[in-house]
């Protein structure tokens, strides 16, 4: 039988009703950047640039950065990158790429997972973290895989989300961008007509849905539904509160991982922990059966005139870079079908990375050696 714990969060109450007070009251804004996914649909198209297995979220694209160092940047125009988690899954550190990228990064800010499993986890863990050192703050979700053209609008309506979980800490902030297709692989949500007066343009959300086939998508579509960019904002307390109801497994697992942070035994209880985890995707499992169950609860951020992508498929960054001009129109359908690219698609610059000039950070020397 398993050791009864005391570790408990007790659902957030409201601020003062201007969403401003002490720091000490309503805590610091702290984000986690959601980096531990293997990205495995876009393995050919990654092999076909000459990166190998190289998780997309460390993969330059486009300009002079991955995608992870895109997001991380985007996080510190609100949050100092001090206040950052980023989590990982510890097999990607065998790539010279990864362990660059996270070298940069503040001493303990890189939160490395024994195993990928899926995005429930690779949420708790680091909140449990941020918990540990920031019990009363706000938290700012980023997932690492996601292009963005327009970021200071993305970044502005972050604020906003922000904010309104200032005025009423019992509320979970979802961004979502007005779809311009009938996309199946992505989620859903469909906010109602009441506005609420937390925030401009904030609403409750009536229904979620993770990928839904193509006729449920059109009817969302049609009905005012928005693309779920797993962007959010919320309490730390107030989200441990909900996992502790909906995901309680899950939730009394962590307990234990709380409760190891900073002692000797940390490692083994965390690789213990996740050798008995089953994999759990947080849309899937925790936001739709919280809209079924607490539809007060989720509130939907629209985000209009925003081009904004979840680059899990080749055909979707074709198509993205088409659209800013990043890559050269082809015959027929733009959307290939084919994911090998041509000779002349320059767009991709390989970088040359020398992993001999390389020194790794604490953080990552530690969990080598774990």
């Amino acid at each position: 039988m398993e050791k009864e714990s005391t570790f408990h969060f007790p659902i957030a109450v409201a601020t003062h009703q201007n969403g401003v007070g002490r720091s000490d009251e309503d805590g610091v804004v702290c984000g986690i950047v959601l980096a531990g996914g293997e990205g495995k649909r876009l393995q050919p198209f990654i092999k076909s640039l000459g990166k190998g297995t190289l998780p997309k979220q460390y993969v330059n694209f486009i300009g002079s950065r991955s995608m992870l160092e895109h997001t991380l940047q985007r996080a510190e125009k609100l949050i100092p990158s001090e206040r950052v988690l980023t989590i990982i899954t510890e097999s990607h550190l065998r790539y010279p790429e990864v362990r660059e990228q996270c070298s940069s990064r503040p001493k303990d800010t890189v939160i490395v997972q024994p195993e990928n499993k899926e995005t429930g986890p690779g949420l708790i863990f680091p909140l449990m973290h941020l918990y540990k050192r920031y019990p009363n703050s706000l938290v700012l979700v980023l997932p690492s895989d996601h292009f963005i053209w327009q970021e200071d609008r993305l970044m502005d309506h972050a604020r906003l989300a922000c904010l309104a979980v200032k005025r009423d800490p019992s509320r979970l902030i979802l961004l979502g961008v007005k779809p311009d297709r009938d996309e199946p692989e992505y989620g859903y949500l469909l906010p109602n007509k009441k506005l609420l007066g937390i925030g401009p343009n904030m609403s409750e959300i009536s229904w979620f849905i993770e990928k839904p086939d193509q006729k449920t998508a059109r009817r969302l579509i049609r009905a005012g539904g928005l693309w779920n960019t797993m962007i959010m904002a919320f309490k730390t307390k107030t989200m441990l509160h909900w996992m502790s109801k909906l995901v309680p497994m899950l939730y009394r697992q962590f307990q234990q991982v709380y409760e190891a942070i900073g002692t000797p035994g940390e490692t083994d209880v965390v690789r213990n922990i996740y050798q008995r985890l089953k994999p759990m995707n947080f849309s899937k499992e925790f936001l739709e059966p919280m809209v079924k169950n607490y539809p007060s609860s989720l509130v939907a951020l629209p985000i209009d005139n925003l081009l904004w992508s979840d680059w899990g498929t080749a055909s979707r960054i074709m198509d993205v870079l088409a659209k800013i001009g990043k890559v050269p129109r082809l015959e027929g359908s733009r959307r290939p079908t084919d994911i090998k690219i041509a000779s002349g698609y320059d767009f991709l610059e390989e970088l040359p990375f020398n992993g001999r000039d390389f020194q790794t950070s604490q953080v990552v020397r530690n969990s080598l050696q774990k």
